[in-house]
């Protein structure tokens, strides 16, 4: 079973678009191109006020424990729900998070990459 991966970062729009007409011209002369999710930022503040460190910490239980309800995630993560219910809502907004037909919030991806530069 193949891993769903996610690639995170900081990029422009020139550079998506880039990838984007790359992996276009390869598939329209035939090759193969695997599927691939990205989610990019504008910068580094932005991306980074999306993952706090609290947000990290959601996913990667909500990972372990499997599609649950925001008040049971709460509860797992010992945290209240109001603030739970947020992150989730900002995580869920960007796709790294999600539901499932029966309303319950699952994180789809096995792993993210995260990848951004200090320096230009």
């Amino acid at each position: 079973m193949n891993k769903q991966h996610i690639h995170v970062g900081v990029e422009d729009d020139q550079a998506d678009f880039d990838r984007f007409l790359d992996v276009w011209n390869r598939a329209s002369a035939g090759e193969k191109v695997e599927p691939e999710a990205h989610l990019n930022f504008e910068n580094l503040s932005l991306l980074i006020s999306i993952l706090t460190p609290k947000r990290l910490e959601l996913l990667k239980e909500l990972r372990s424990i499997g599609p649950v309800s925001v008040r049971a995630l709460s509860k797992h993560l010992e945290r209240d729900y109001k603030n739970v219910h947020v992150d989730c809502s900002e995580l869920e907004r960007v796709d790294l998070i999600g539901r499932n037909a029966d309303g319950m919030i699952v994180a789809p991806w096995d792993v993210i990459n995260a990848q951004f530069q200090l320096v230009a």
